[in-house]
């Protein structure tokens, strides 16, 4: 018998490049491979310390003048739909959901282009082609699905999520949708529909991806009731979003090696064979 004790995960720092967020400022990743034995662990206990899936990448943005990117998530049990977004639910009625192993069609990767060109035109993902796009999808070493919503009278595909799922929750990879349905409000409308998916399976939380105080395109997860934030080493319930202002200042981030120093891993376990 021999025993065989498995390889920590070794973490890695991205070149600087232009922050997509904020203006002037340069982002850097913060990234581990997600590999080998125990990635169902390793995946649960990052993405609870701000860590978000790429593929077989985990990253969390760890930039040497700004903290301001931080993991939001929605605590389930504290979550109260507004009026708008009531609102939003009905205008969404005629939609059915699907839930899918990790596969992309055809469909899925035209709706992706529609939705690039319209939004993201100048983004890091406007030049994906059908096969980056299908290994986004496909190369998943966790348990993944595709959620996609028809329109229930025609069947067309109108909006998809790329969510995995946790051991706490469902965390939404990447979504996209018709971009010419802007007063559906469908990205929101999806968050509205996992929360209600976790509900349902009684998962503690949606997970968002991150939120940027400043950032345009990211306030309208503050809109969220039971919204929290992973700041300072632990999630805080956001219910100020002016109280993280300070986040973008450049003495608010850590070296890089005393952010790896306090990465709780998980327990390894030693491999008999």
């Amino acid at each position: 018998m021999r025993h065989t004790l498995p390889i920590a995960p070794q973490f890695y720092v991205t070149a600087p490049q232009p922050c997509p967020y904020l203006a002037d400022r340069m982002e850097r990743k913060l990234f581990t491979a997600l590999q080998g034995d125990g990635v169902e662990q390793l995946n649960n206990s990052l993405s609870q310390q701000g860590f978000r899936r790429s593929q077989n990448v985990l990253y969390r943005p760890s930039c040497s003048e700004c903290s301001a990117c931080l993991s939001a998530r929605i605590d389930v049990s504290k979550f109260t739909a507004s009026r708008g977004q009531k609102r939003t639910l009905r205008r969404n009625a005629g939609l059915d959901r699907r839930a899918t192993s990790p596969w992309a069609t055809e469909d899925q990767y035209a709706l992706f282009r529609s939705y690039l060109d319209s939004r993201h035109a100048d983004g890091g993902m406007a030049d994906m082609d059908v096969f980056e796009y299908a290994a986004m999808i496909e190369e998943t070493p966790i348990r993944s699905r595709v959620v996609e919503y028809n329109d229930r009278d025609t069947n067309e595909l109108i909006a998809v999520s790329l969510t995995d799922v946790l051991e706490d929750g469902l965390s939404m990879v990447y979504s996209f949708y018709k971009p010419d349905m802007a007063q559906h409000s469908l990205g929101t409308f999806m968050i509205l529909d996992h929360i209600e998916i976790a509900r349902e399976a009684g998962l503690p939380y949606v997970y968002l991806g991150y939120w940027v105080p400043g950032s345009a395109k990211m306030g309208y997860k503050a809109k969220f009731t039971g919204l929290e934030v992973y700041h300072r080493g632990s999630w805080q319930p956001m219910t100020n979003p002016s109280a993280f202002d300070d986040t973008a200042h450049p003495l608010s981030t850590d070296p890089i090696a005393e952010q790896v120093a306090n990465i709780h891993l998980p327990e390894a376990r030693p491999l008999h064979r």
